[in-house]
């Protein structure tokens, strides 16, 4: 009985520490577990160490300028118009409710209650998937290293668009095909392109014709690569106390820059009927199975469910900060951004139709081409084109460094968490960690900025962004949602908010998160496409086993991880796994 009383008193005395109410902690004590267990010991730096947001809101702006990325300008709004318009939001935000939002909640919960990053946080949660941190992890910067050539292509034009004429609005240039160079929108010619096009593909890219071709360095792009690096660098190099004040500026000036294009745009001929295109209903697709996959998968990858950068950004949380309130406002500030670049997108592309005189169909796309080819011929032809161009790809800037940091920050916070004193010792200073990370990731981006970079970005893309995500959220949804249980989730929230997650949150959870999920893969798997650069061209086999050892990079963590699990403690699989969930159940 003494024990018990002395226990009790040191467990009141680690919840009030971390601002839990003491009767909140009472409460607490009458569940059979023990939460110092699950409370990150000195793995990397104690948890009195280590760094918190400076404010609630910086964790809030960096969250959604994590999850507000190109993407939402660049993908959903053509998604949108291609998936039903104004039907596709009725499987969008039924997706969001059902998977989006509870998913997040629970990488949150995740990273606060641990205050570690993905690779720690996630061993201790379920050791049998451990292997899962380190996937999300390699995943997060793989994207990283070519994430931020699409910010030298931004500043790239971002240094261009301050010229009287545009390099990109005529056809009397050194890069041009004269024969087959068009001023605006070509429509149904297939043998001309834009001016735009020309621009991007033999200007910018100097593109070869296939990925057999490296073509040397883009030396202009090489030094511009170097600037964004070093941008990405000066953001984080202290941490979160760098990158938590830099987001007050890189999060918000996008919505308004957004706000100022779309007051300008509605105001253009033609802008009408590209708002009604991207929303006018097509009721029949909702019968289509893919168009709710679509929705399903926009709303995973956009949030940025698996990448493991929600769970190391919340590691800096204190232990009580009300994750439920940020869940809500990071997922549905992305859905409504989703939705205003798309107003934003169509109202120009229906202003371009008008001046060409051609149909919506011929100018919507998605991807790159969207902003670097059709938004720059916009600019040619709207009124005060110096204004507009350099602020939208300044615009464009932000959004992507925002996601930048963060998935940088996921490599430093687990060197940190796993090595961080062996790792000073050598580095001494926590700043030079950073630049190491930041070196490295640079010298993996070179191949992106040769000649033939765009086949690799491409093939990167696919196979990372794709491929590897799918099977990777499926692993940490299982991990987390049916092997770590939604009883353990449960008491760790309460622990933290002093109430349980409602039956909205428990529902999803143990059955709707993970089925969809699961959905989400099977449908890749059925219906899986080999990677492909525009139209027609290609990949060699060659580059589609090397596209496939990509995804194996991360991916290959989870079996090795397991096999680890399985060696260590005797026994069949399933044994292994019961022992694997009791373990995580004596860690509390």
């Amino acid at each position: 009985m003494g024990v018990g009383s002395e226990n009790a008193a040191s467990t009141t005395k680690l919840y009030i520490r971390h601002g839990v109410y003491k009767e909140d902690a009472n409460i607490a004590l009458k569940a059979p577990l023990n939460v110092e267990g699950m409370l990150p010991k000195k793995v990397g730096h104690t948890t009195a160490e280590r760094a918190i947001w400076g404010r609630r809101l910086e964790f809030v702006l960096a969250s959604v300028g994590y999850a507000v990325g190109l993407g939402n300008v660049w993908r959903f709004p053509y998604l949108c118009y291609r998936s039903g318009g104004g039907a596709f939001l009725i499987p969008y935000f039924l997706m969001l409710f059902l998977c989006g939002i509870p998913l997040l909640f629970m990488e949150f919960a995740i990273g606060q209650y641990t205050r570690l990053g993905p690779v720690h946080a996630l061993a201790k949660i379920c050791p049998l998937f451990k292997g899962v941190g380190i996937a999300t992890v390699v995943i997060s910067f793989v994207l990283c290293t070519y994430y931020n050539v699409l910010m030298s292509w931004a500043l790239y034009y971002f240094f261009n668009s301050f010229r009287a004429n545009f390099p990109w609005q005529s056809c009397n240039n050194t890069w041009n095909a004269v024969g087959n160079c068009s001023i605006g929108f070509p429509g149904n010619t297939t043998h001309l392109h834009s001016a735009s096009q020309q621009y991007f593909d033999h200007r910018l890219l100097e593109i070869t014709n296939g990925i057999e071709e490296a073509g040397g360095l883009r030396w202009e792009l090489f030094g511009i690569l170097i600037l964004a690096w070093v941008i990405v660098y000066f953001c984080i190099f202290k941490g979160v106390k760098s990158t938590g004040k830099v987001v007050y500026f890189t999060a918000t000036f996008p919505y308004f820059m957004l706000l100022v294009l779309l007051i300008n745009n509605v105001q253009l001929p033609g802008a009408k009927n590209g708002m009604l295109y991207f929303l006018k209903p097509k009721w029949s697709k909702l019968l289509d199975v893919q168009v709710w996959v679509n929705a399903a998968a926009q709303v995973f990858n956009s949030i940025g469910i698996g990448f493991g950068t929600m769970i190391s950004m919340a590691s800096y949380n204190k232990f009580n900060n009300n994750i439920l309130r940020d869940t809500l406002i990071v997922s549905l500030a992305n859905s409504a951004t989703s939705i205003l670049a798309g107003f934003v997108i169509f109202s120009a592309i229906g202003y371009m139709a008008h001046v060409h005189n051609l149909p919506v169909d011929n100018i919507a796309t998605d991807g790159p081409g969207l902003v670097f080819v059709v938004y720059p011929e916009v600019f040619s032809t709207m009124p005060l084109p110096q204004l507009w161009a350099p602020l939208f790809f300044f615009m464009l800037l932000c959004l992507g460094l925002d996601s930048q940091f963060a998935m940088v920050e996921v490599a430093v916070t687990s060197i940190m968490d796993g090595c961080g004193p062996k790792v000073l010792r050598v580095l001494k200073r926590q700043e030079i960690i950073v630049l190491a990370v930041c070196v490295i990731g640079f010298l993996l981006g070179i191949p992106h900025i040769t000649k033939g970079g765009m086949y690799v970005f491409q093939l990167m893309d696919h196979y990372t962004a794709v491929v590897s995500l799918t099977f990777l959220a499926f692993f940490e949804v299982l991990a987390v949602c049916w092997i770590f249980g939604l009883r353990r989730m449960t008491i760790m929230i309460k622990r933290m908010l002093g109430k349980a997650p409602n039956i909205y949150f428990r529902s999803c959870w143990m059955f709707f998160s993970p089925v969809l999920v699961l959905g989400i893969l099977i449908s890749s798997i059925v219906q899986y496409t080999p990677a492909r650069y525009g139209k027609s061209y290609t990949y060699p086999v060659w580059a589609e086993v090397v596209g496939w050892g990509i995804s194996l990079v991360s991916i290959i963590w989870i079996p090795l991880g397991a096999l680890q699990e399985i060696c260590r403690n005797k026994g069949t699989l399933m044994q292994v796994s019961i022992r694997s969930v009791n373990q995580t159940k004596h860690a509390y």
